[in-house]
C-alpha cells in the first residue's frame, strides 16, 4: 500500500490526539491577536477558511501569497492552503512594496494577504486582496460549510513558492512539495528529539523556509507553539521563562541579541541546564558563540546546515554520546561545522569543491524558471553553490560561498541585485558588492566603490540610496572608495581578493 505523504497529515494528527491541547500562543502585543488556541480549535478555523477559499472560487493549483511578520493567522495559512490542494506563498515582510509586486506578479497569485502594519503595502495587489485579521476572518471563514476534499491528492504536488535570493538580481520561486515537506519535517523532528513535552518558540521567520519545517513538526507531536512576533532577547528570555519553552530555531544574529540580553537580565537563566535547546542556521557561527550558548546561557547547541531548496536539512551537528565527557571549547570545535548528512541525504563534493546533495528534500525546480532548475539539478545532484568538505567522521564543513550571496542575520542577499541598485546612483563608475565577518551578523554588506570623474559621492549617499531603492537590511553598512576592481582577463570581478584583506586568517570565507 502506498499513501500520499502530505502536509495534511501534521495538523490531522494534532486535532485527533492533541485536540484538547493548547496549541497556538498568539503574539500578546500585536492588535487583533487570537489569544491562545487549542490543537482541535486551529484545526476547525483551518477547516474554515478553506471553505472561504472554496467559496471564493481558489482552485488546487493556485496561489495564495501572505506578507506577515509571525502570527496565529499565518501560521493557520501554512495548514490551511497546501492541505487543500492550493499552493502557499509566504513572502519575507521586509522587502520593499516593488520587490513584493515582483513575486505576487511571477507567481501569479490569486489572493494576497497583507498584515495591517505593513502600510507601504497598500499598492501591492492581486485578484483577491485582504488585510489579515478581522477583516480576512470576516472574507474568509466559513465556519457553517465542510470544504471541499482536494480529489486526486498528490505528494509531488507543489505546497509551497519560497523566494529566496540567489546570483541573479531577482529572487528564484523554489517549489517546494507535500514529499518534501513531510519527510524534512519528519527527519527534522527525529534528529532534534521532539516529542510532545516540548514547547516551541518561534524565534524563526515563518516565511523562512516554512519556518524550517518545524511549524509542521510541532503540530505532529502536539507540542505548543509559542509566536514571537519581533526578535528581542530579553522577550526571548522572557517567553523562555513564562511558557517553558524547550527548543527554538534562530540565525546567529538572534543568538547573538540572548546572548546581550543575559547581561542584564536578574535572576536565573531560563532554559539553563540544558532544558532548551537551540537549533542554529543561516551561517555557521565562531566557536566562540557556541561555547557562549552552552556556558553562558546552559542551553544546549544544535548546528543545522541546508537551504531554501533542501526544504532545508540537509545535515545536523548535535553532541554525540563519545562527546559527553568533552569540556565546552572541545565540543564547540567538534560543533561548529556543519555537520552530518540527515536521514536520507546524500552529499558529496564536487571536482570544483561544490557541495552536492541529493535527497527527498530537494526542490521539485524553480518556479517558471526551467534553465535555472536544470542548472541547479545537473547530473541528478541539487549543486548547492558552497564550497566545503568532508571529514572522516562523514561531518560537512562550509568553507566558502561559490554562489554570490551574503548572509546577513540569516537574511539571504544577493550581492548582485545591491550592485544593480548601487550602479543607479550617479557618481559611481565601478562596484562590487562583498560579504565581511561581523561579531554580531555573521557578515555584514560590504560596497567597493570606483566613483566616476569628478564625482563626490560619498559613504552615507551610497548608503541611503541603497535603503530607499532596497530593504534596508540588503543595503551596506560600510564603503570603500578605490582606484580600480581587480579583474581576470576576460573581465570578471575577483571577488576573493576583494574578500582577502577582510578574511585573512580564517580557514572559511563564511562567518
Amino acid at each position: 500500500m502506498k499513501v500520499p505523504l502530505l502536509v495534511n497529515d501534521f495538523l490531522d494528527r494534532a486535532g485527533t490526539v492533541f485536540g484538547d491541547r493548547v496549541g497556538v500562543i498568539d503574539e500578546p502585543t500585536a492588535e487583533d491577536n487570537l489569544g491562545s488556541l487549542t490543537y482541535a480549535e486551529v484545526a476547525r478555523r483551518v477547516r474554515a477558511l478553506q471553505a472561504g477559499l472554496d467559496e471564493l472560487g481558489v482552485d488546487p493549483g493556485e496561489r495564495v501569497a501572505v506578507v506577515s511578520p509571525n502570527a496565529a493567522r499565518l501560521l493557520e495559512l501554512f495548514y490551511a492552503v497546501p492541505s487543500s490542494g492550493r499552493v502557499l506563498v509566504p513572502i519575507n515582510f521586509r522587502l520593499r512594496p516593488e520587490e513584493v509586486e515582483y513575486i505576487v506578479d511571477h507567481s501569479g497569485a490569486t489572493v494576497l494577504l497583507v498584515d495591517p502594519t505593513l502600510e507601504d503595502l497598500t499598492t501591492v495587489t492581486a485578484k483577491h486582496r485582504f488585510t489579515v485579521g478581522g477583516e480576512s476572518d470576516g472574507a474568509l471563514l466559513r465556519f457553517d460549510r465542510e470544504p471541499r476534499a482536494w480529489a486526486d491528492a498528490d505528494e509531488d504536488a507543489t505546497a509551497t513558492i519560497n523566494y529566496t535570493s540567489g546570483t541573479t538580481a531577482r529572487p528564484k520561486g523554489v517549489q517546494i512539495t507535500h514529499r518534501n515537506i513531510w519527510v524534512n519535517s519528519t527527519t527534522f523532528g527525529l534528529h532534534a528529539g521532539v516529542s510532545d513535552w516540548d514547547v516551541y518558540l518561534h524565534s524563526l521567520p515563518m516565511f523562512h523556509a516554512n519556518g524550517w519545517g518545524m511549524l509542521y513538526t510541532a503540530a505532529a507531536m502536539g507540542v505548543p507553539q509559542v509566536v514571537l512576533r519581533k526578535v528581542d532577547g530579553a522577550d526571548i528570555l522572557r517567553r523562555v521563562r513564562d511558557h517553558g519553552v524547550t527548543y527554538l530555531c534562530a540565525a546567529p544574529a538572534v543568538v547573538n541579541a540572548v546572548l546581550d540580553a543575559i547581561g542584564e537580565w536578574d535572576g536565573p537563566i531560563p532554559g539553563a541546564g540544558r532544558a532548551t535547546r537551540v537549533v542554529c542556521a543561516g551561517a555557521p557561527p565562531p566557536t566562540k558563540t557556541i561555547e557562549r550558548i552552552e556556558s553562558d546561557l546552559g542551553w544546549e547547541f544544535i548546528q543545522i546546515y541546508g537551504l531554501t531548496e533542501t526544504s532545508p536539512l540537509l545535515t545536523i551537528n548535535r553532541r554525540k554520546r563519545e562527546w559527553k565527557d568533552d569540556d565546552v571549547a572541545t565540543a564547540a570545535h567538534k560543533l561548529v561545522r556543519a555537520g552530518a548528512p540527515a536521514l536520507g541525504v546524500r552529499l558529496a563534493i564536487g571536482d570544483s569543491g561544490e557541495v552536492l546533495a541529493r535527497g527527498n528534500v530537494v526542490l521539485e525546480g524553480y518556479w517558471q524558471q526551467a534553465e535555472a532548475s536544470i542548472e541547479a539539478l545537473a547530473g541528478d545532484w541539487f549543486h548547492t553553490g558552497d564550497g566545503g568538505s568532508i571529514d572522516d567522521e562523514g561531518y560537512l564543513t562550509i568553507s566558502d560561498r561559490k554562489k554570490d550571496v551574503i548572509i546577513t542575520g540569516g537574511e539571504n542577499v544577493s550581492s548582485i541585485e545591491v550592485e544593480d541598485c548601487l550602479y543607479s546612483l550617479p557618481g559611481i563608475a565601478e562596484c562590487a558588492v562583498i560579504g565581511v565577518p561581523d561579531d554580531k551578523w555573521g557578515e555584514t554588506i560590504k560596497a567597493i566603490v570606483v566613483r566616476a570623474p569628478g564625482a563626490d559621492v560619498d559613504a552615507p549617499a551610497v548608503i541611503a540610496h541603497c535603503k530607499q531603492k532596497m530593504a534596508g537590511y540588503k543595503a551596506p553598512t560600510s564603503v570603500d572608495f578605490v582606484d580600480a576592481i581587480p579583474r581576470t582577463a576576460t573581465g570578471k570581478v575577483q571577488k576573493f581578493k576583494l574578500r582577502e584583506p577582510y578574511w585573512s586568517g580564517r580557514d572559511r570565507q563564511v562567518n
